[in-house]
């Protein structure tokens, strides 16, 4: 039997989870990034410092390792690399460079969908603070148009918040643009989907609950069944997510989607990603029914065949992902939490470990699953 050879970009927490599996599955696991202190390198056969947003780079590492697939695991940053690369060596991979672009891009995902989308919302794009200033419709998010994990997003009620905040939102795009968006006030859902040959095979909606203290979002727990939204909104959602990704690309492959309700009861895409999402949702709905995503995607780029369907929801009860969160710099306690009755705990840091900045706010720390 032949044994792969995957390239994972990234080994910080978020790509341990896909490290660990295909290690499980006996492949041979090579991984770059532009950091050698990522705790999933320990866990890599080879490993290779390079930034992963570099093209050249990675397709260099991906020939010189000998790879079958080259992928990534909730990675914005990551997942146009990974597609441009598999396309110019030849390798399997779900949807092409230019649509794996229009997700990453947050106004070319606007842009694409259009004003008259279903379930799109205004926007305006911007890269200076004059340009800014020209939005008028409060209150708004205001976000890096190219950044990920809630890097960069402020709530702004008025053009001072613009003024106070759009410095601090630039600096995390890479190309130098903010997006301003009309805010959706309502609760948070997430639908995550698993699209093969242009059909949705799997889609799940769940609540996902932010700290309200902290700009951008971030989250706090998600839920499975979803209870903020109704039947009619759950079936609205699916069948906005199956649309978008329908006009955007999104052929193959995970596609996850957060979206608010709002007031009018009907949801709207907040962000909408060619990628599982970055809070192993992967892992809950695994735990709640059984199907597994991520198993999905290494099998359907190795084999073509990704061995997921649609499972009945009824009588499978509730569940939650809830995450150990700190402020950034605080010394890490797994001791604090309460995690009787969880099914799985994970952890980020050792105890005593000084929790780094990633969103500069609050930093996810570790997960426990628990019936509810």
């Amino acid at each position: 039997m032949k044994k792969y050879r995957v390239l994972i970009l990234g080994a910080g927490n978020g790509q341990i989870d896909a490290i660990e599996y295909c290690r499980a599955k006996g492949y041979f696991v090579a991984g770059c990034s532009y950091t050698n202190t990522d705790k999933g390198i320990p866990l890599l056969d080879d490993f290779r410092q390079s930034d992963i947003k570099d093209i050249e780079a990675v397709a260099r590492y991906a020939r010189d390792c000998g790879a079958d697939i080259v992928y990534s695991v909730g990675s914005d940053l990551a997942i146009p690399t990974a597609m441009k690369v598999s396309e110019e060596l030849g390798l399997p991979h779900f949807i092409s460079y230019d649509s794996a672009m229009l997700c990453h891009s947050k106004h070319l995902m606007r842009g694409a969908l259009g004003n008259d989308f279903e379930g799109n919302v205004p926007f305006m794009v911007c890269g200076t603070l004059e340009e800014a200033l020209g939005w008028d419709v409060f209150p708004a998010m205001m976000k890096p148009v190219d950044s990920q994990g809630q890097r960069g997003c402020f709530r702004v009620d008025s053009k001072e918040d613009i003024k106070e905040h759009f410095a601090a939102s630039l600096d995390y795009s890479v190309c130098g643009k903010a997006i301003i968006e009309t805010y959706i006030d309502g609760p948070e859902i997430s639908v995550n989907s698993y699209r093969a040959d242009g059909r949705t095979v799997f889609s799940v909606v769940s609540d996902r609950e932010s700290f309200e203290e902290y700009p951008g979002g971030l989250p706090k727990k998600h839920r499975i069944p979803s209870s903020f939204a109704s039947e009619e909104a759950q079936a609205a959602a699916s069948d906005i997510v199956d649309r978008a990704a329908d006009k955007l690309g999104i052929t193959d492959g995970p596609c996850y989607c957060q979206m608010k309700i709002g007031t009018d009861g009907k949801p709207y895409i907040i962000e909408i990603a060619p990628r599982l999402d970055g809070c192993h949702m992967w892992d809950l709905i695994k735990h709640w029914c059984g199907a597994d995503l991520l198993a999905a995607c290494f099998s359907h780029l190795l084999t073509g065949d990704p061995g997921i369907s649609m499972k009945e929801a009824e009588d499978l009860g509730g569940i939650e992902l809830e995450f150990f969160s700190e402020a950034t710099g605080a010394s890490f306690d797994p001791s604090k939490y309460d995690t009787s009755g969880t099914e799985k705990q994970v952890y980020y840091y050792e105890a005593g470990d000084t929790v780094s900045k990633v969103n500069g706010y609050y930093e996810k720390c570790g997960y426990m699953i628990r019936r509810i």
